[in-house]
């Protein structure tokens, strides 16, 4: 995961990696080994295993962990993103009745940023009004995900814009210091 920026700051979250038994605590279950960290803030994992665990010895459970994060690793290496953006014409989101909530349908949201009579954030996919719960609900289904935003004129938001990368010129930026 690459670093996340806060007030100025580079910011890292804390990622699991392959350990020896005395880097971790080992607690287990009928069927799964709970495996926390001793380092703070690196997240914990519940390794389901099965009924073979009661057999495993602790460095047994803790090879298949690293085994587990070695084949993440060869994955994630290989993997290539594409994102998918739904046809004009195309619902790009739907309702999701049991979540109650919008989910976007492919990975790319061609979006107008309006606001309502009281001044509070409308976003406008389709022929749907989101506010911004709504909306922001509908980002939690890519939790763990990064996003880009690229602003562009209403009657641009099927075209990706030519990209510059640079510093703002001061007179041009929106937000004042």
């Amino acid at each position: 995961m690459g670093a996340v920026a806060f007030a100025g700051r580079p910011m890292k979250r804390k990622e699991r990696y392959i350990v020896r038994l005395d880097e971790v605590m080992l607690t287990r279950g009928s069927d799964y080994a709970d495996i926390e960290y001793k380092e703070p803030g690196v997240p914990g994992t519940r390794l389901q295993i099965g009924p073979q665990l009661s057999g495993m010895s602790d460095e047994q459970i803790i090879e298949l962990f690293n085994e587990t994060l070695r084949a993440q690793a060869q994955l994630a290496a290989e993997y290539k993103h594409v994102a998918v953006e739904v046809p004009l014409g195309s619902p790009q989101i739907k309702y999701f009745a049991r979540g109650y909530q919008w989910c976007p349908r492919g990975g790319v949201l061609r979006c107008l940023i309006e606001d309502d009579e009281n001044g509070k954030l409308v976003v406008a996919i389709d022929d749907q009004e989101l506010s911004l719960e709504e909306f922001g609900r509908m980002l939690t289904t890519h939790a763990g995900w990064g996003m880009r935003i690229e602003f562009v004129p209403d009657d641009q938001l099927h075209r990706r814009p030519a990209l510059e990368v640079r510093q703002p010129d001061p007179d041009d930026e929106s937000a004042a210091d």
